[in-house]
């Protein structure tokens, strides 16, 4: 291999490095700003798949969630509160 290929494809390897590192700071400066509104996201669908009312639902009362068409056993047979 000539001694400009490997000038160049080092070259390349240093820019794709660069890109991660800025995509990798953008993503942790954006989760910095937005982690505790992600994290209860997060946790109020953990709750909701569990089987629980999760607080994101409860929070905003136009937000349509299990508690208001009935439980997913309720829905499964058909009825509805």
């Amino acid at each position: 291999m000539s001694e400009q290929k490997r000038r160049l494809l080092g070259q390349s390897m240093i820019e794709y490095v660069i890109i991660v590192a800025l995509i990798a700071v953008a993503g942790i400066a954006i989760y910095g700003l937005f982690g505790d509104t992600i994290r209860g996201q997060m946790g109020a669908t953990s709750a909701e798949l569990g089987g629980d009312t999760g607080t994101a639902s409860n929070a905003d009362p136009n937000t349509t969630d299990v508690s208001s068409s009935g439980s997913p056993t309720d829905l499964a047979k058909g009825s509805r509160q």
